[in-house]
């Protein structure tokens, strides 16, 4: 399944991959190393975390490639009469103002305001503009946003 992100993230992915092969893999193959320095590996606890740090880190290095490989890079628009992938989008609710970026599902973060374009209300949003309504089904019932300004 593709994922969509912006430049930004990719770029961050890319350069988290990076660190973990050239400077956390050569640190975890020392750690492992100098445990087997230590003598006897089947009583050496020293050895036993290094290597099961081993597994963490390659498991968190293949997941990188693989999410690198299928994301899609998606261009902030640059078209601000319509919400899309990367707008800021200020809109109104049952009297509260709120302003949300609208990111790919790799990027959400709702304490950032970044929602993701795939969420109920993200996806509600996709396509609208200025001044229009629409209806979101919650968990808590039907909610009416109104769309104030696309940024």
């Amino acid at each position: 399944m593709q994922k969509f992100i912006s430049r930004e993230k990719f770029e961050k992915l890319v350069e988290k991959l990076q660190f973990l092969k050239n400077i956390k893999r050569p640190q975890v193959a020392e750690k492992i190393a100098s445990a087997k320095d230590l003598g006897d590996l089947s009583e050496n606890a020293e050895y036993s975390e290094a290597k099961d740090d081993q597994v963490l880190l390659e498991r968190e290095i293949a997941e990188l490639e693989h999410m690198i490989q299928i994301v899609v890079i998606v261009e902030k628009s640059k078209n601000q009469n319509n919400i899309s992938f990367g707008s800021i989008v200020e809109i109104k609710y049952n009297g509260q103002y709120k302003k949300y970026s609208i990111v790919g599902s790799a990027e959400a973060d709702p304490s950032q305001n970044k929602i993701s374009n795939e969420s109920p209300l993200g996806s509600a949003l996709m396509g609208h503009a200025v001044g229009d309504s629409i209806e979101v089904k919650t968990p808590k019932g039907l909610v009416e946003y109104t769309v104030l300004k696309i940024s």
